[in-house]
């Protein structure tokens, strides 16, 4: 039996986005199971810091990308003097390596070959395993299996504080506290990545005919705002508008308060999951094995695989895992009964 090395201080570097440092924060909590004694600093994006602010025994160090080079000095002079046991390298993009450079470290860490990209054999020394096929917090597995982390089933101790979740409470008003909630969270970060509005109405007043409340959330963006107002404008019942209104970690609350959500490839699906709430995921451009709601890929619903063998004439596993599809209708393609269906579905496999 292979002895788990001993590790002092780890570090981690993952600095974008919100739904893979997500699906990493599963993996660095495993890490400190594993290593108890390790001191592990997490070098991480700002905005994805103001979600994961104060993870229990992670030193997070922000990483601003659009200071440019003062942000890359202002990193070395974090870590003068140190030198970490090992680096976990868990981005693949360019600017990840420049970072990558600037941590002192004995071994750093990085993806196998096949998902090597942007010069990212660069900024390493060491491998981990293969994985063919890979969701991507299976990738982050297997960062913490190369320093002796076993498999581990996914979980996640998401920091927020009980002010927080007051916060989220008093939007929710207690009516939608006291009710089963569906939240819709709408807006991918690319326009094309997006539902319908109206066809988001129709699922909104389906739950609400259903006996559930309805709500909207997501950020301050104008695409946001105007996505809100179009699909509350199609909507025939209430629906309680929280677009713009929350905090990251206030975000993370409501979503912890609700039943079921409903979103596309974006960030808030993945928050979703790290608090165990189930959520049916529409995916067109991307892969839903690689990219979907971890614990809840059965309930995603996909014209990804259709548009691949149209475009391209192979399937998902003949091509580069995580082939990206083009086209600005792809999710017109997604059926509100195909939604509605899914929708039955969960409610009923969750006895919700």
């Amino acid at each position: 039996m292979t002895s788990v090395p001993n590790y002092s201080s780890i570090c981690i570097l993952r600095l974008s986005a919100i739904g893979d440092v997500c699906h990493a924060v599963s993996a660095v909590q495993a890490i400190q199971k594993a290593h108890p004694n390790a001191k592990i600093t997490w070098v991480i994006g700002k905005v994805e810091a103001m979600l994961l602010a104060n993870l229990p025994g992670v030193e997070l160090v922000v990483f601003d990308k659009k200071q440019g080079r003062v942000a890359l000095k202002n990193l070395k002079q974090t870590f003068k003097g140190q030198n970490f046991d090992v680096l976990l390298n868990m981005q693949v993009a360019l600017r990840a390596g420049f970072v990558a450079r600037c941590i002192p470290a004995k071994v750093k860490i990085g993806f196998d070959w096949a998902r090597s990209k942007e010069l990212h054999s660069l900024f390493i020394n060491k491998r981990i395993a293969a994985q063919p096929h890979a969701h991507v917090l299976e990738g982050f597995k297997g960062f913490a299996k190369a320093i002796g982390v076993n498999d581990y089933q996914p979980s996640w101790e998401m920091p927020y504080t009980q002010q927080d979740q007051n916060t989220a409470d008093e939007l929710l008003t207690a009516e939608y506290l006291s009710n089963k909630l569906f939240v819709i969270s709408p807006a991918a970060s690319k326009a094309q990545r997006n539902w319908l509005p109206e066809r988001y109405a129709a699922l909104a007043d389906y739950a609400h005919q259903q006996g559930f409340k309805v709500a909207l959330t997501g950020g301050p963006t104008e695409l946001e705002i105007n996505l809100a107002n179009n699909i509350i404008k199609h909507s025939q019942h209430r629906i309680l508008n929280l677009v713009g209104k929350t905090k990251l970690k206030e975000l993370l609350c409501v979503l912890k308060r609700a039943s079921v959500v409903l979103a596309p490839d974006t960030g808030p699906a993945h928050m979703a999951v790290t608090v165990g709430t189930p959520v049916i995921g529409l995916y067109a451009h991307s892969n839903p094995a690689r990219t979907g709601p971890y614990l809840y890929q059965n309930y995603v619903v996909e014209v990804y695989h259709q548009n691949l063998l149209k475009q391209t004439g192979k399937t998902a596993q003949q091509l580069p895992w995580g082939t990206r599809i083009k086209g600005d209708d792809l999710m017109s393609q997604i059926t509100i009964d195909a939604v509605k269906a899914m929708f039955d579905h969960v409610v009923q496999k969750e006895s919700l």
